[in-house]
């Protein structure tokens, strides 16, 4: 299962692919089966001007839940971890949960190994 994420051009927030747009929430990303996401990959990288390097990642079943498998990704989808109370992850939901209780620091497919969770 992947996912299409990129860096809103504009603001710079995190948001992923949904039916031809993009949304900021990970709870209301579209999900991709194999290399069905190329297609959306193809489409997102024609916006130059919304999106800047947008990309699949690899999403796994956690124990709450669907979430990313990278540690960096999980980072991103809950927003900055200063503080609990702050970004996407202060809005709680079944989603934050899934995000918050995922393990492993596995890379994304392409990506470098860059943080180790113990």
């Amino acid at each position: 299962m992947k996912a299409l994420t990129a860096n809103r051009l504009i603001d710079g927030e995190v948001v992923f692919w949904k039916a031809g747009a993009w949304v900021e929430r990970f709870a209301d990303a579209e999900l991709f089966e194999g290399d069905a996401g190329e297609d959306a990959v193809a489409t997102a990288k024609g916006q130059p001007t919304v999106v800047v390097e947008p990309y699949l990642i690899d999403l796994s079943e956690g124990p709450a839940g669907l979430a990313p498998v990278s540690y960096r990704e999980r980072i991103r989808a809950l927003g900055p971890t200063n503080e609990p109370t702050h970004g996407k992850q202060a809005e709680g939901g079944a989603a934050i949960e899934a995000l918050q209780a995922a393990t492993g620091a596995a890379r994304s497919t392409g990506r470098v190994d860059l943080i180790r969770r113990k």
